[in-house]
């Protein structure tokens, strides 16, 4: 009975997944299956980012940088020979050790401080990955990457990863991991703790929280998955440049999380596909594109401070808080009338 109750209550999750597992073939276009693909890829970033500013409150500016650093660390391994199921959790380790390292001086400060600090470290990255031309290849990058390597099966065989359909579902499948890891975070009493922090970390100093420790810890495991994805970004695309590390793709996953919704599991995932959907529809407009997404951003920020999907989620609250009094004066009548 109760994973029947269980399956009942989240059968729009469910239904979500099945659409999700049946998408590839649907997509007849390769062009629309690579915008599904970098949704999927950039939104892993996003709700890392969403875990170190929309449940921790601290506004890293150097998420690139960490995405960028694991997209190195796997392109330069597997192109030495290194396989990729050891260079990703290899890459996205080093990118949590760098961000451990940035984040003991960083985060002890607060506010503005922290965040031109990032900023600043996330430039310093990107400058690094276009001059260290020795290890980087420079502005030209490194290319060639090869593609995931084949899995082998118990009873023979083996999984490949060239063909776009496997790239889907191995991309689909870290997507539901970082998910799986976020829930498991936000819901705990871990996650309790980085709330605290966000909402007022003088308060959680005051009742015990080592907020130094939670917000290390948040800024790490963020970091952590933000390497992750960019690993999982050079051997999908094959190739990689300093761009990868660049300030506009941190400012674009800020976007995303700002309008998608913060502190919320879907809203970097629906603003990752969305946005980027948008932009591709106003293409006609070219430069001025910005004027309308820029006028939309304010709006967003002004009335619907936790974005859209803080919007759905309080018109959802002020549906039932209407149905529930109809119910109510409806039941009073009812009760009125009998003798």
């Amino acid at each position: 009975m109760a994973l029947v109750k269980n399956l009942q209550k989240r059968w729009w999750q469910l239904l979500i997944l099945g659409m999700a597992l049946a998408l590839p073939h649907l997509l007849g276009s390769r062009y629309l299956f690579q915008i599904v693909l970098m949704g999927y890829l950039f939104s892993i970033a996003t709700l890392s980012l969403n875990l170190i500013l929309g449940y921790t409150g601290q506004a890293s500016l150097a998420h690139a940088g960490f995405f960028g650093i694991g997209a190195y660390g796997v392109a330069l391994l597997t192109k030495a020979g290194i396989s990729f199921w050891l260079a990703l959790p290899f890459s996205a380790l080093l990118s949590a050790l760098v961000g451990f390292l940035i984040g003991l001086p960083t985060l002890r400060t607060r506010g503005s401080y922290f965040a031109i600090s990032t900023l600043c470290f996330g430039v310093i990255i990107s400058i690094v990955a276009g001059n260290w031309i020795s290890l980087t290849g420079g502005y030209t990058g490194v290319v060639g990457i090869p593609p995931p390597t084949p899995v082998k099966l118990p009873w023979g065989g083996q999984i490949g990863f060239e063909d776009r359909m496997a790239q889907y579902y191995l991309v689909l499948g870290f997507l539901l991991f970082t998910l799986w890891v976020m829930n498991r975070l936000v819901h705990s009493l871990l996650g309790l703790s980085f709330m605290a922090v966000r909402n007022n970390e003088t308060l959680a100093g005051a009742l015990g929280i080592d907020t130094f420790r939670v917000k290390l810890l948040s800024f790490v495991v963020g970091n952590f998955l933000a390497g992750m994805a960019g690993g999982l970004y050079a051997s999908l695309i094959g190739s990689i440049s300093p761009s990868t590390a660049s300030m506009e793709l941190t400012f674009n996953w800020l976007v995303y999380l700002l309008l998608g919704g913060v502190a919320t599991l879907s809203g970097p995932i629906v603003g990752a596909f969305i946005i980027p959907l948008i932009m591709e529809s106003l293409q006609f407009l070219a430069e001025y594109r910005m004027l309308i997404f820029g006028a939309l951003l304010i709006a967003v920020i002004v009335y619907f401070p936790r974005g859209a999907m803080g919007a759905a989620e309080m018109l959802r609250q002020r549906v039932r808080g209407l149905l529930h009094r109809r119910r109510e004066a409806t039941e009073g009548v009812v009760a009125g009338q009998e003798p």
